[in-house]
């Protein structure tokens, strides 16, 4: 059975139009809460969100939902996505909730679902919420009816675990840090977290009006960030994205490092610590060949899963991995955390530089990626992808790549985009086969 609403991280949309709206939260949260009634105890669910206008209004959706079914709702304000999984699993919860569309602008919103394990719930977990979904909902009696309460100390409680995965004898002091909040879910926890290890915080992201998440700065807009780096004389620059569980970092000289790179460093670094276990690192398809090829330099594997951080994790966890991500900047870390978390992330780079006593430039750069080239070409509907036209593009790219490079064409699971990827030793040829690919879709 496919998904109908779950996408590869929860269900996301435009706000106020199918599925996103406060119906379907409210339904969302019946649903969600009479699959995780199991058990005699009290049972409760955690609910985080960003900074999206949005979020007031699925918040209180999913609350009435919740409590119609019998569930205690805790709700801990703006967070970032890791703070709810690992405060579901340190309360105790039955499940955990964010509101949030990630990198997605502010007319966007969405519900990602968390286990009492603080894990991404599985296909099987969404499938059945699905199920019950398109069922009438099954509401308690009035004194069942669950309760809502607000706790205030959720972000310090994320700023200390945090702060923990942190080496105990190391500091920030002498570090001078700009860091990008994209004045989402971070914009209070990052800049407190990294000013109480000792460093130099310039933080930029960090005023939210509910409609300028994601615009123009963060992790999916690091332009304002390298330009403050060189004017501030910065020796780092770390940006989040909305709901900070993805992270890409600016050098001193204003050159980008993608997640390909910092995998590589947070690998080679916990193997000469013995801290590495699997023998590498989970990536997806997207990473790039020289990623591979690096690690395998030093002895290392690179396991390739479909896009999508939660296949990463169930690779990790099947396999024995502690260290896996995307390009994009969303890295596992397991050893601290069940889901991608760009602070914590952050505190890894930032230990390597500060051990190292090398220059971001120096450190953050491992290897010379190949050639490779992403275009997203947005469509309204249909399936691109099943074009005769477009097929036949594709396999005369495919021709012309055969035996020197790949390539990937997928629709994306979050937004109405078809993502058109190539890499290659030639990068004339790529962009020509990019561009030829990305005009098939578009004349569909």
């Amino acid at each position: 059975m496919t998904r109908k609403f779950f996408g590869t991280d929860g269900i996301r949309g435009r706000t106020n139009v199918a599925p996103m709206t406060a119906e379907m939260a409210q339904r969302v949260g019946q649903a969600a809460g009479a699959h995780f009634l199991r058990g005699n105890h009290r049972h409760r669910v955690v609910i985080g969100k960003d900074t999206r206008l949005s979020g007031y209004m699925m918040e209180s959706a999913l609350i009435s939902g919740f409590t119609s079914v019998g569930m205690d709702v805790v709700m801990v304000g703006p967070v970032p996505t890791p703070a709810v999984a690992m405060l579901a699993r340190s309360m105790r919860a039955d499940l955990g909730v964010m509101i949030s569309a990630s990198h997605n602008p502010y007319v966007d919103n969405g519900i990602k679902l968390f286990g009492p394990d603080g894990y991404k719930l599985s296909d099987k977990d969404e499938l059945a919420i699905e199920r019950l979904l398109e069922t009438p909902p099954k509401l308690v009696p009035a004194p069942e009816i669950g309760r809502a309460r607000k706790i205030e100390d959720a972000r310090g409680r994320y700023i200390h675990f945090a702060k923990s995965t942190f080496p105990e004898h190391l500091r920030l002091d002498g570090l001078k840090i700009v860091v990008d909040c994209a004045n989402g879910a971070a914009y209070q926890v990052a800049p407190a977290a990294l000013w109480e290890l000792g460093a130099d915080v310039v933080a930029v992201g960090v005023s939210p009006t509910g409609l300028n998440i994601n615009d123009d700065c963060g992790s999916t807009a690091p332009q304002q960030l390298q330009q403050r780096v060189i004017e501030e004389g910065a020796h780092i620059g770390i940006a989040l994205d909305g709901d900070a569980d993805r992270l890409i970092v600016v050098d001193e000289q204003g050159q980008l490092v993608d997640g390909d790179q910092l995998m590589a460093l947070i690998a080679l670094s916990w193997k000469k610590r013995g801290k590495l276990r699997g023998g590498g690192v989970v990536a997806t398809v997207m990473s790039n060949l020289g990623l591979e090829q690096f690690l395998a330099g030093h002895g290392l594997s690179l396991v390739r899963t479909q896009v999508g951080d939660r296949y990463v994790l169930e690779t990790m966890r099947g396999e024995g991995f502690n260290v896996g991500g995307e390009q994009s900047g969303h890295i596992i870390l397991s050893d601290h955390s069940t889901t991608g978390d760009g602070l914590v992330a952050a505190l890894q780079i930032l230990a390597s530089l500060v051990e190292s006593g090398k220059p971001a430039s120096e450190l953050l750069h491992l290897f010379d990626p190949l050639p490779q080239l992403l275009k997203n070409v947005r469509f309204e509907g249909g399936e691109p992808l099943e074009s005769q036209s477009v097929k036949s593009a594709i396999a005369s790219a495919e021709g012309r790549l055969d035996g020197v490079g790949r390539l990937l064409i997928r629709k994306s699971g979050t937004e109405p985009l078809i993502r058109v990827m190539a890499e290659g030793q030639d990068h004339a040829l790529i962009e020509e086969l990019v561009d030829s690919i990305c005009e098939a879709v578009r004349s569909v």
